[in-house]
């Protein structure tokens, strides 16, 4: 049993993947800004403007995109590099006694200095499209931590397989890749037929897209089935990577 300071181990480890993901690249986390940007605009242009799709574009298209962008764009670097993450830390694992699980952990909340910049560009362009704050607002903050929880669940599990089975960071990338599809990113939740209205029900990630919806554009308070699927799906998918590391770590010195 390790009786550490989990607070600084942790801490460290956040300032430590923060740090060193951006350690060679001339423009650092300034990135973390221009990606929204650039595929917001790519796919405004697509979607609104060309006239491919729509003859006039959906209003506040810019707060549309994002609202679905900012979530997503979490999602994946953080389920990635979290996967990833015992892979990478490998070194000091065989160092220093500490719970392995705060290795993927601390990758994830490292991905959260991202969100919150990119979330300061949700609410800049929230208020450049003219649209202003409503009492529904304090609903975000809990649709950030459901979405941390959950994706936090996933990294305990992929990281734990990957290193067992080192294409498990692959598969995680091609899963991410066709979920940019069936995630209500440039579209909207209500076109989706009903014969696939379930798989966005309890999924976490499209209910955290449609949470900032209705608060940032309608003004409006979510579902509220949202507030137990919500906790429940993302608890859920937690628990069980949780499980999936505690028992998969026994193994992990064999294959690093």
């Amino acid at each position: 049993m390790w009786h550490g300071d989990y607070k600084f181990v942790l801490g460290n480890l956040v300032k430590k993947d923060f740090k060193v993901r951006y350690r060679n690249m001339s423009l650092g986390v300034l990135w973390s800004v221009l990606n929204p940007l650039v595929t917001m605009g790519a796919l405004a242009y697509v979607f609104a403007y060309s006239g491919i799709f729509t003859k006039s574009p959906r209003p506040h298209i810019a707060v549309f995109l994002l609202t679905g962008l900012v979530p997503f764009n979490f999602f994946t670097m953080a389920w990635n590099t979290g996967t990833n993450s015992l892979m990478e830390n490998y070194s000091i694992m065989k160092r220093v006694m500490v719970p392995r699980e705060l290795f993927p952990i601390a990758t994830v909340l490292g991905n959260s200095i991202h969100l919150l910049i990119q979330i300061a560009i949700l609410i800049l362009f929230t208020f450049a499209s003219g649209l202003t704050v409503n009492r529904y607002w304090i609903l975000l903050p809990f649709a950030w931590l459901m979405e941390l929880l959950f994706v936090c669940g996933l990294a305990l599990a992929t990281s734990a397989i990957n290193v067992h089975i080192r294409d498990t960071r692959y598969v995680v990338e091609s899963i991410n890749t066709v979920l940019f599809y069936f995630v209500p990113i440039f579209y909207d939740q209500q076109d989706v037929s009903q014969n696939l209205a379930i798989l966005y029900r309890y999924n976490p990630l499209a209910a955290v897209i449609l949470v900032h919806r209705r608060v940032l554009l309608e003004g409006v308070a979510p579902p509220g089935d949202i507030f137990w699927k919500l906790p429940l799906s993302s608890l859920v998918v937690f628990a069980i990577g949780w499980f999936l590391f505690r028992r998969l770590k026994a193994g992990f010195f064999d294959h690093l």
